[in-house]
């Protein structure tokens, strides 16, 4: 399986219809990754006025594409711990099927939490959706992979644990005055660096997801074996761009103006503190959310120097987001599994 690349999933997608469906639901998710995820890596640089929306989304699509196919040609582990979240015990048909139901899950959780504007995690989402899809095909909790979850849990507790500090205690290194015109230069340097790192990190994602596609397609069921492979990478990053330039700016509303305003030096400090966890990540093979590090980072460098917190609206309308993607994806997927393969 070492050529499994874009010819080998399209003359198999032209052969099995399921396939074809699971390819399309993981570019949808893909691309509502570009609405809900992609666009923290630039909030900090619009909210302060270092670029305008439009040239931020561009700068974050290009780069974001840099990213996914720097990490081709790889045994990636973000990409090979998603793709083995767990196991779909099933013949092909059945398995693609549960698969695909997991995916339509993610889309309706993604597009629900774009309506209202707040940025959940597509990673989260992602994991519970396809491990509750794993757990509808009845073979009990064995099939969930506690060495990923581990893994997955570990992501979390950096992405915002140290998200949150490390951009409180860069501010407080930062110079405080007469520096506008080298913030507003770093704001732009660090947004595309967060995009490449986004790409690197969740590109690896979906193309995980679509490798998983392949094995369940030639029966191999298992953790796929093969490479990234550079056609994967350009169809998922030119996907989730296409999310960010079309319905990013609810997003960066809600967590540059509405959560807390930044300047150009809190700024900063985020984006530095947002690249640090993301790049740590990454290297370390750890799935991590770009929404929950760098929402953190915000929180931590927008409050610092401050009497005045985060909006508690706002903030409590994201952590209770946060805390009901897990169980909620899981449930989707689990549903919209029997529930589809009750139909075929």
């Amino acid at each position: 399986m070492e050529n499994g690349g874009l010819t080998l999933l399209w003359s198999l997608m032209l052969q099995q219809p399921p396939l074809a469906l699971a390819v399309v639901l993981t570019l949808g998710v893909a691309f509502v990754n570009g609405w809900t995820d992609a666009p923290n890596a630039i909030t900090a640089a619009v909210s302060s006025g270092a670029l305008s929306f439009r040239r931020a989304a561009l700068l974050a699509a290009g780069c974001s594409l840099l990213g996914s196919l720097l990490v081709t040609g790889l045994h990636a582990g973000v990409a090979r711990t998603i793709s083995s979240i767990a196991v779909f015990p099933a013949e092909p048909h059945t398995a693609l099927t549960a698969l695909s139901a997991a995916m339509a899950a993610v889309i309706l959780w993604g597009t629900a939490a774009w309506l209202w504007g707040l940025p959940t995690s597509e990673s989260h989402a992602l994991i519970s959706a396809l491990s509750g899809a794993a757990l509808a095909l009845g073979s009990g909790p064995e099939v969930l992979n506690p060495w990923a979850w581990g893994r997955v849990l570990a992501g979390l507790l950096l992405s915002t644990g140290v998200g949150f500090g490390a951009a409180r205690l860069l501010w407080t290194f930062l110079p405080a005055a007469g520096r506008k015109r080298q913030y507003r230069r770093l704001q732009i340097l660090s947004a595309a660096v967060m995009s490449v790192l986004h790409g690197a990190q969740d590109g690896q994602k979906f193309m995980g997801v679509l490798l998983l596609c392949l094995s369940l397609a030639l029966g191999q069921g298992g953790v796929p074996s093969f490479h990234l492979t550079p056609g994967i990478a350009l169809l998922c990053a030119v996907t989730m761009g296409l999310g960010v330039c079309l319905g990013g700016k609810r997003i960066v509303h809600t967590i540059g103006i509405r959560l807390v305003q930044v300047d150009l030096r809190q700024g900063a400090a985020a984006d530095l503190a947002g690249i640090c966890c993301l790049a740590a990540a990454t290297a370390l093979g750890l799935p991590v959310s770009t929404t929950h590090t760098k929402t953190a980072a915000i929180w931590g460098a927008g409050t610092a120097g401050r009497t005045q917190g985060a909006d508690r609206g706002t903030l409590s309308r994201l952590w209770l987001a946060w805390l009901l993607t897990l169980p909620c994806c899981a449930l989707l997927g689990w549903l919209l599994t029997v529930l589809m393969t009750s139909l075929i």
